[in-house]
């Protein structure tokens, strides 16, 4: 908003009609490369290991760090953490931020038995590693059939890629129940409007509750561990590409112990007609 050039406002008339102290105008945060590399590095080992132990808070990342041979203390973990939006599972991993203006739904799931597609829809956002960089993933899967309803990538946590997944997966059929976190891309009017006016009864896992969203906590070590690792991708359209390819895959192909070593989409087509289908 500051016009360097400007024919007859000097830089200070700029920040004073702004209300920008001056100072702050020419300061410039400039990071180190190979400090912001290194932690580049030290998020794909913290991504890595937390799949493997999702029970690590910050002490124990750094003691396994330290152990790794790398010079890293709390502060600086903590840091990492929080900007991957990583907490370990008691409470769970939480990327979502509640936003306290957003009303929460009571918790819905407490004994209940899931018997039919279509019951229960469950979603959760992931961190997503890049070769530079990182991304987040969010997913909407049917919890009877484990099937992957839709999908969405962004390089932000706003809402709108949650959004916008939600809407393709009610192109699709609309669910008995809905289940998430209290993030703030899930308490958002954005979000619940669709789920309401479609008469869907919305369910919020409660603080500290570790399990309410197993499935997909399955799920995401699923697809770290079979796609994400092994793939390395170079930027968001490569992830985006590999991604769709590997949910096909997941849905159509990949074999189930659960659901007696069949695919998802063979359970979830075979008894779509149910009830809330």
């Amino acid at each position: 908003m500051i016009d360097l050039a400007h024919p007859e406002l000097s830089i200070a008339r700029q920040c004073a009609l702004l209300a920008l102290p001056r100072s702050s105008f020419y300061y410039r945060v400039e990071r180190d490369p190979a400090t912001a590399a290194y932690d580049e590095t030290l998020m794909r080992l913290l991504d890595e290991q937390f799949t493997e132990t999702p029970v690590y808070g910050v002490r124990r990342m750094t003691a396994w760090l330290q152990r790794k041979g790398h010079e890293v203390n709390p502060k600086r973990i903590r840091r990492l953490m929080r900007h991957m939006g990583l907490e370990p599972i008691y409470p769970k991993p939480r990327l979502s931020q509640g936003n306290k203006q957003n009303p929460v739904y009571p918790y819905l799931l407490r004994d209940l038995s899931i018997v039919r597609v279509n019951q229960v829809w469950g979603t959760d956002i992931t961190y997503l590693r890049l070769r530079k960089g990182f991304a987040y993933l969010v997913a909407i899967m049917d919890w009877y059939s484990r099937y992957v309803l839709s999908w969405g990538l962004s390089l932000t946590l706003e809402a709108d890629f949650c959004v916008l997944a939600l809407r393709e997966a009610l192109l699709r059929a609309t669910p008995e129940i809905f289940n998430s976190d209290q993030g703030c891309q899930f308490t958002s009017e954005a979000f619940t409007a669709p789920l309401l006016a479609a008469g869907v009864r919305i369910s919020m896992d409660g603080r500290g509750r570790a399990f309410d969203n197993i499935f997909t906590e399955r799920l995401w070590r699923t697809v770290k561990y079979e796609e994400v690792f092994l793939k390395d991708y170079e930027d968001v359209p490569v992830a985006r590409d590999s991604l769709g390819q590997f949910f096909r895959f997941y849905n159509e192909e990949r074999l189930h112990q659960s659901l007696g070593y069949v695919p998802p989409a063979e359970v979830y087509f075979s008894r779509e007609l149910s009830p809330a289908g």
